[in-house]
């Protein structure tokens, strides 16, 4: 009887990380917003990969989004693996929310994420019968957060107005972690409901905002570009 109890609580941990067959154990899978007092060893723009497990003392913790998945988590204390969707979380709290994100297009390059621990986004395949510009991207949040790591230039072309177009040399010092770009804390914001091109080291996304889309600093999973 006992060895039966012990297999179903192995049972469910393994149902509560719902393993993926389309993800390798080191691709990141989460990216992490804040961080709650000093954690060991956690960074707020940290890529996890599943299966990472973090240890929170008292009142210590880390605010989460999952970028395929689109929960948004709030840990405090205890321990917390990561998985594909969500966390499992033992001996401390969590709070989750659905936040509005297009994860379901999010894929990850094994190598890329082995290499320097960063997502990328591989578009939908194109139709040949279409020349027009395809939307890879839907994102949320009026300014974009734009992972171009290690610096470079990022233009930004808005597609269906024509002659706006955006600029913006970024050197690895001027990016958060040597990476990140965030248009709010720039003072920047794109239209709501506007389709742009953004391109940055030879790379190129075509993007839509949602026509509902929110100002400031929205969750970062809605408003996370990467080429």
């Amino acid at each position: 009887m006992r060895n039966g109890l012990v297999m179903a609580s192995a049972a469910l941990v393994l149902i509560g990380l719902r393993t993926d067959p389309a993800l390798a154990a080191d691709e990141p899978v989460a990216l992490v917003e804040d961080v709650i007092g000093a954690p060991d060893g956690i960074d707020p723009m940290d890529y996890l990969a599943m299966g990472r497990v973090l240890h929170f003392k008292a009142k210590e913790g880390v605010i989460i989004s999952y970028l395929g998945s689109c929960v948004r988590e709030r840990i405090i204390g205890g321990r917390a693996t990561i998985g594909t969707q969500e966390s499992a979380v033992a001996g401390g709290t969590v709070q989750r929310d659905k936040v509005p994100c297009d994860g379901g297009r999010l894929r990850l390059s094994t190598e890329q994420a082995a290499k320097s621990g960063v997502v990328v986004f591989r578009a939908p395949p194109r139709s040949p019968q279409s020349n027009a510009e395809q939307i890879e991207r839907t994102l949320y949040g009026l300014s974009p957060l734009v992972d171009i790591h290690g610096g470079g230039k990022l233009v930004i072309e808005r597609l269906d107005q024509p002659n706006e177009r955006l600029e913006l040399d970024l050197p690895a010092a001027r990016l958060v972690r040597g990476a990140f770009y965030d248009f709010d804390k720039a003072g920047l914001s794109l239209v709501a409901g506007a389709t742009y091109r953004a391109s940055a080291n030879d790379r190129s996304v075509v993007f839509k905002v949602d026509p509902f889309a929110q100002p400031g600093q929205a969750p970062l999973a809605g408003r996370l570009l990467r080429f």
